[in-house]
């Protein structure tokens, strides 16, 4: 395991064992690895670049929230869309990757937070894991609105119900909790218990909503967002966020992002020239 030891918290280059990988949802799973360096310096919102496998296919790393750290291990949601989470998702316990991390910027807790409101559309639940778990440490009182295609896709449902004094539910389908999207839930517990602090990840139209409710009612909002990467360490400019103060890089300045300063239409950026 090699560190660079200028960044706060350390970055590692670290060789990762699979202790466990299994099924949690439709399409998702778990990965659990041995990973000591990262497990240690890793914050709430930070991210992992994992190189799965060896050959062609992998050269370039996949980029991973790290849901959950404990010990010397962390816990990575994953959504099986490609090649990659493919190879992942049929990864044995024992199985050797490397991974860089912790990588980039994340949820930050202000002084004197009482309240905060979590809003994670699907598989948004992954970074906010952690979250749920230091806030409610902190004594915290932390609400939940978590959304999902169907009940069957509520992942994490147990960790939030956990932590959170109160947890909301939306589905698409109906099949848990309110029918519909999760914004309602969102915008009914802001109205009846203002958070503090509101905190949001999942699909970028959701977030958007959520980040607009939070405004109108004065609410401070943090972002997580999804970006395509190459690097993972701000030199291939591959993942731009469009912010107020020009373009920044969502795997160094981001994934986590103060949702007043994003510019969410690319017509509104001062670099668009139309």
């Amino acid at each position: 395991m090699s560190c660079a030891q200028d960044m706060t918290p350390r970055r590692c280059l670290e060789r990762v064992s699979l202790m466990a990988n299994e099924r949690v949802a439709e399409g998702v799973g778990l990965a659990v690895f041995a990973a000591p360096g990262v497990a240690r310096d890793i914050r709430s919102g930070q991210f992992v670049h994992l190189r799965i496998a060896e050959g062609a296919s992998f050269i370039l790393r996949r980029p991973f929230s790290v849901h959950r750290a404990a010990g010397d291990r962390i816990e990575v949601l994953y959504q099986v869309l490609g090649v990659g989470t493919r190879a992942l998702s049929l990864a044995e316990r024992g199985a050797e990757m490397d991974l860089i991390g912790p990588l980039g910027t994340g949820w930050s807790i202000p002084e004197g937070v009482a309240h905060a409101l979590l809003v994670c559309g699907g598989l948004g639940a992954a970074p906010l894991g952690m979250l749920a778990e230091e806030l409610a440490g902190r004594g915290v009182a932390v609400s939940v609105a978590q959304g999902a295609p169907t009940a069957e896709r509520l992942v994490a449902r147990e960790l939030f119900s956990a932590a959170a004094r109160r947890h909301e539910i939306a589905t698409d389908d109906g099949s848990a909790g309110q029918r519909g999207f999760v914004t309602l839930r969102s915008e009914a517990l802001m109205d009846a218990d203002a958070p503090d602090v509101v905190y949001t990840c999942g699909p970028e139209p959701m977030q958007r909503i959520v980040a607009a409710q939070a405004a109108r009612r004065g609410i401070a909002c943090q972002v997580s967002l999804e970006r395509l990467m190459a690097c993972g360490v701000g030199a291939c400019l591959s993942c731009v966020v469009s912010t107020v103060h020009g373009q920044r890089r969502a795997c160094v300045d981001g994934p986590v992002f103060d949702a007043a300063e994003i510019l969410w239409d690319r017509d509104e950026s001062p670099e668009h020239e139309g």
